[in-house]
């Protein structure tokens, strides 16, 4: 049985983001850290994004990933600025309390077959139930406003996992982050699990027949993407110094995911940080258009907030018809019908 080889475009693919924080240094100084904080934004949401993806990419669509990413971050930040509880704790803490969650409520809906259209606006009213939790509680929380957490000493604190401050830090923190995210999709797509989950994707009674335990099965991928969530959000959250409910935990927040992981490409592994690299580099394009645009303003009014959440829609409709394995995937299938004797 031979091994398998490492392909060199990944290792020259991670030898460019390495180099990316010391290139951008050299070519703009001025910049640095507005193009680092670029780049740690889209390196989280795509570890988020690629957590979403292993449910996704099985059929099973869920609305209510914002859910998990809430509890990521406000359990750690609670913890840590009520109980003093350092991140290093509460992370964990809240990591294992959200894939509780995602068990809890996928065990009924495994065992009673809500799939499809039913399993999606379940999963809907999950993100919603968090969010009025989080607004309700505004005495701990911050409710709609949002808190932050504690700054420990000067805000770059290991202890604390505060790292916000140093930009390089925080790049090579989110950029190790991503590639263990990469690595779980990695291990998923090559284990036995992903050939059970496949075909109860396709028939759960055919599944069932061939010694498939197709509820257990469902709650491994579902505790292992809430769990991911649950740890990008924390990481988010920690980075930001602010979490609010509609930043990283509404119903906004779930939709992203499934936009950017369609636009991406969810059977793809580097699929979902392209759709993060897609919508994070749209949403900033549009906000310096907005800003410099003295006549946009004043025709869309507040509106323009609004502008990027509008195309995402746009655009999702024209993925899911025209594009439904996403940009990469599509391009991928283009590369490999353009190779010789194909």
């Amino acid at each position: 049985m031979t091994k398998p080889r490492l392909n060199p475009g990944y290792v020259i693919g991670l030898a460019v983001m390495i180099a990316f924080p010391f290139a951008v240094n050299v070519l703009f100084p001025s910049s640095q850290k507005y193009y680092l904080h670029l780049a740690v934004q889209i390196l989280l949401w795509a570890f988020i994004y690629t957590g979403w993806s292993l449910m996704g990419r099985f059929g099973l669509t869920s609305l209510g990933h914002g859910a998990f990413t809430g509890v990521g971050a406000y359990v750690t930040v609670l913890l840590w600025n009520y109980s003093g509880l350092t991140p290093l704790l509460g992370i964990p803490i809240a990591v294992i309390l959200a894939a509780g969650l995602g068990v809890v409520v996928g065990y009924p809906c495994f065992r009673q077959r809500i799939t499809g259209h039913y399993f999606a606006l379940l999963t809907l009213a999950l993100t919603e139930f968090v969010r009025l939790c989080i607004v309700g509680l505004r005495d701990l929380t911050g409710g709609s406003l949002g808190t932050q957490p504690q700054r420990h000493g000067d805000g770059l604190s290991l202890y604390a996992v505060q790292f916000e401050p140093d930009r390089m830090l925080a790049y090579f923190i989110a950029l190790a982050v991503w590639l263990a995210g990469l690595y779980v999709w990695w291990r998923v797509d090559r284990s036995m699990d992903r050939y059970a989950l496949d075909a109860a994707s396709q028939d759960e009674d055919a599944a069932a027949s061939v010694g498939i335990d197709v509820t257990r099965e469902k709650l491994k991928i579902t505790a292992l993407s809430a769990a991911m969530c649950a740890f990008g959000g924390a990481m988010f959250g920690q980075y930001q110094m602010y979490i609010g409910p509609d930043t990283i935990a509404g119903l906004g927040v779930s939709l992203n995911m499934v936009f950017a992981v369609i636009a991406g490409g969810m059977f793809v592994m580097l699929g979902p940080t392209f759709g993060a690299f897609f919508t994070q580099m749209l949403a900033e394009v549009l906000r310096v258009a907005i800003q410099g645009s003295e006549t946009l303003k004043a025709w869309l009014g507040s509106s323009a907030l609004a502008l990027d959440t509008a195309i995402y829609g746009l655009l999702l409709i024209f993925f899911i018809i025209y594009m439904p394995k996403g940009i990469l995937g599509t391009a991928l299938d283009w590369l490999e019908k353009r190779k010789p004797g194909s």
